[in-house]
This record gives structure tokens, sequence and C-alpha cells, in this order.
């Protein structure tokens, strides 16, 4: 009895290893599928403007080859080279190949194997907590998709559409089969008031600034999250990204780190703040921040 839910909770750890692999394809491939997408859809929309009226448009735009997440297989980024079955085994083919391409001998980044164990023990967590329930599988969910938004954010500043509306609609139904302990009120509540309170920041700033301090898909994650803890959760949640946030862009401009326009992304600190939710309750981040400001 005291053994299984231990054994449940590696084996959800061994599975997020897997998915965290998987996770690694998605962040890097996403972006640019998105971007495929977005040119076909300029290059369609120059060329039916750019013909005559009652003109036929020409079916002859270059057929961009197959780019998904399954094909073609991964490759090295400096050679090209083929990673076989053996070379991705999560964690485990980084050390053997020593961070290194079996063929070139480029470095490849210790961000895979990061990925691959952070999510291995947010699943390890899940399931220890929760059990091997729908209830433990939703926050596995809600943790893989996290993960993938923050690091997606880090790297090209986009919050995709096809993963923040798929989990806020998931924490909904996640309150309505009764999966969370929270009441669909409140979840409806928490998504609404999510997206309209960073919507109003929004158009405050650019009113008063003419600048953009954030973007449409920071609301979709704030809302997303309000749909998982409630509308109790959004002033913690949102306190502690932004305190987290300040904190690391104040270290990476002194530490010369910011990029070009100096522009932090705020999707990954939201991302922090909903996972520490996750872990410790909305209202104990809530507490600790109060009692750390000597409110």
């Amino acid at each position: 009895m005291g053994f299984e839910p231990w054994l449940n909770a590696s084996l959800a750890g061994v599975l997020g290893l897997l998915v965290g692999s998987f996770l690694n394809v998605v962040i890097y491939r996403l972006p640019k599928i998105l971007e495929r997408q977005w040119a076909t859809e300029v290059a369609e929309y120059a060329a039916e403007h750019a013909a005559p009226s009652g003109a036929d448009i020409p079916s002859a735009l270059p057929t961009p080859e197959v780019f998904n997440l399954w094909v073609p297989r991964s490759r090295c980024q400096s050679c090209g080279h083929p990673v076989r079955a053996h070379e991705n085994i999560p964690v485990l083919s980084y050390i053997f190949l020593r961070g290194r391409c079996s063929s070139c001998a480029a470095p490849i980044s210790a961000r895979y194997p990061i990925v691959e164990l952070v999510t291995a023990a947010l699943f390890f967590f899940c399931v220890q907590r929760w059990g091997a329930t729908p209830t433990g599988a939703a926050w596995c969910g809600f943790s893989a998709v996290l993960v993938t938004l923050a690091m997606i954010d880090w790297d090209t500043t986009l919050l995709p559409d096809n993963l923040t509306l798929p989990l806020l609609w998931a924490g909904l139904l996640a309150c309505a089969f009764q999966w969370l302990p929270l009441p669909l009120f409140d979840s409806v509540l928490g998504a609404a008031a999510g997206y309209l309170s960073l919507w109003t920041v929004y158009w405050g700033f650019k009113l008063a600034t003419g600048k953009e301090g954030m973007g449409f898909g920071d609301f979709k994650l704030y809302a997303a999250l309000g749909a998982w803890f409630g509308w109790q959760a959004l002033v913690p949640l949102i306190l502690l990204a932004s305190v987290v946030g300040a904190v690391v862009g104040i270290a990476m401009k002194f530490s010369s780190g910011l990029r070009e326009g100096g522009y932090i992304p705020f999707g990954p600190f939201l991302v922090g703040a909903g996972l520490i939710a996750m872990v410790f309750g909305p209202q104990t981040v809530l507490n600790t921040i109060l009692g750390a400001l000597g409110l």
C-alpha cells in the first residue's frame, strides 16, 4: 500500500523523461512551423493581390518541404547528422555522448537534458501528490505545456495560441469534470479576469507611453492560469511573476545579458509563478510575498 504511490510516481517520472524529449522537439519546431505558415499566407496574399483582376491565380507557389513535429528526423544543427535512436535516449544519450555530436563533435546544448529532467521531476511530483488519477494526469499535462511555453517564449518572445488556448480550455474542462477542487464559476471568472486585467494594463501602458509593454500571448497565458487556479489566485500569481521578472531583469541588465532592444519576455515568469503555485498553493505564495514585504 505504501509502496504503490512511489512506484506510480517513479513510472510517471520515466514518462516525464520521454515527454520532455518530445517537448524539446516542440520547443524547437513549433515556432518554425508557425513562421512557415505565416510566410505561406503572406506569399499567397501577395500573389492574389498582384494578379490582374479576374485572372486565375497561379498555383505555382513553391511547395515547401514537409516540416512538422514528426518529419524530418532530428539532426545535428551543425553538420546535419541524423540523430539515431540510441542517440536520442533522454538524458543518458547526452551523458554517453559527453554533450557532443557523434559525427562532428559540436557541443549539444545542456538545455535538452535539463528540459527532460525538469519535466520528469514535475510528472513525479504530480503523481506522487495526486496519484495515478485524472487529477494527477491533468496537472502533468499542465506542467508539460507550461515548460514548453516558457522555453518558446524565452527563445522567440512568442506564446503560440496552439498551446495557450488548449491550456485554457483544459483548465475549464478539468473543473467541469471535477478533476480540480475548484468550482467551475471560479475557473471561468479566473480566465476572464486574467485576460481582461493584463489587457487593461497593456492598453493603459500603450496609451501612456506609445509602447507595447507585453504581447497578447501573455493575456492568454494569464487567463489559462486563472482557469486552472481560479480568480483568487490571480493576485499572488502576478505578484510572484512580477517580482521574479524584475529581479532577473535587473540582474541581466547589470551583467549585460539583455537581448537587443532590452526586452525580456514575461511569459517564463508567469510560467514559473504557475508551477510554484501548483507545488505550494497560491495562498502560500501570497502569504510568503506579503511576509517578505513586511505586510
